[in-house]
């Protein structure tokens, strides 16, 4: 593919989700994105007309698992190109046993931020996803996962306790405040994986930086979280099969059964009551495991559904979530990673679903 390819963005360029954002005309000289016309090359330009967007975001997602656990380098291309095709052209992997970082050097797979490794308390995961470590051990290897990742530590917040049969926060505060002290001063973030209410308040006040899933959100700790900034993603679309897993677990842990199902039914009033409070919300599917790649789309259908304007849905998977992770959307110079649609998204979501063409490093996808 050469890298001298020329396109002309043409029709509705937008630089974010307000209409004083929108921009009639752009290029893509040297797979780089800029406002001003070239003064060579144009005769042979690459005309791509229609509303055009930064590459999109999955905020929660796994390219590095499946529901069987780690998987091959096959797999991981396989994954990554899912989602590419569907417009997700930057993952915030959260969470992976699987080294896959020969994928930085692949110019046609997304941009990914990486996790490191879940960290979690002994026999209180999914086997053999994460470091399976006792309290006195997780500043250490929160240090240890910061610099294996890209900016984020991923710990698991809360899972079943076989001694209650029911969700419970896998780790005291003081553990927590240490481990996120530890990764903050290596200069990562750190998120949780939380289902339950009860963790969110630990998880909160030692300095959490987001809440994975957050299912359990309380109008007090959104109101806290908020005031921290605080970030979640909801992961609506796993959330989904919260009846499906109160099923599986129902025989050997009843309460836990009918706690997540609870969850369940509340899920929407919880996004809404997040958002309304002033807590920053992303979009993330949580594909790998049990979900499939490629399904931003219906994630952000998801939080409108839960009551988000669409052009804040739309923003919580595009123009946002590359601010929040450090990315830039379409300044200036900035790498052609582009979603071109057919209509409008700000006024139909749904238009999501359908990307007319996909661009990745100033090259269009086939």
């Amino acid at each position: 593919m050469a890298d001298d390819v020329v396109l002309r963005l043409r029709g509705h360029v937008l630089t974010g989700p307000d209409e004083a954002d929108e921009v009639g005309e752009a290029w893509v000289v040297g797979g780089r994105v800029t406002y001003t016309a070239p003064t060579s090359g144009t005769a042979d330009a690459v005309d791509l007309e229609g509303w055009v967007l930064p590459g999109l975001v999955d905020a929660h997602c796994h390219i590095g698992i499946d529901a069987d656990g780690g998987v091959d380098d096959a797999t991981v291309e396989r994954f990554a190109t899912a989602d590419r095709d569907a417009g997700s052209l930057l993952l915030r992997d959260c969470g992976s046993p699987v080294d896959y970082r020969w994928v930085d050097g692949r110019e046609d797979l997304p941009v990914v931020v990486r996790a490191g490794r879940h960290l979690a308390r002994s026999r209180r995961y999914i086997r053999g996803l994460g470091h399976e470590i006792e309290p006195e051990d997780l500043p250490a290897y929160a240090v240890a996962q910061a610099k294996a990742g890209d900016g984020w530590v991923k710990l698991v917040g809360d899972w079943i306790d076989r001694a209650t049969g029911d969700l419970a926060p896998c780790w005291p505060r003081e553990a927590l405040q240490a481990a996120i002290e530890a990764a903050h001063a290596e200069g990562a973030r750190v998120t949780a994986h939380c289902f339950g209410e009860d963790c969110l308040p630990d998880l909160v006040e030692a300095g959490i930086d987001c809440i994975e899933h957050a299912t359990g959100l309380s109008d007090v700790v959104a109101g806290i979280a908020a005031a921290r900034g605080v970030a979640i993603v909801p992961t609506l679309v796993n959330i989904a099969n919260f009846p499906e897993f109160a099923a599986a677990g129902e025989d050997k842990f009843p309460l836990y059964a009918e706690h997540m199902r609870a969850l369940h039914a509340r899920r929407y009033d919880t996004v809404a009551l997040a958002y309304e409070a002033g807590v920053p919300v992303f979009a993330g599917t949580d594909a790998g495991g049990s979900v499939a790649h490629g399904l931003l789309a219906r994630e952000v259908a998801e939080l409108v559904r839960a009551g988000m304007p669409p052009t804040a849905a739309l923003d919580a998977a595009c123009w946002g979530a590359r601010s929040w992770l450090g990315r830039p959307g379409l300044e200036e110079g900035a790498q052609a990673d582009l979603v071109v649609y057919a209509a409008d998204p700000r006024e139909d979501v749904g238009v999501l679903a359908h990307p007319a063409r996909v661009v990745l490093r100033g090259k269009p996808v086939a």
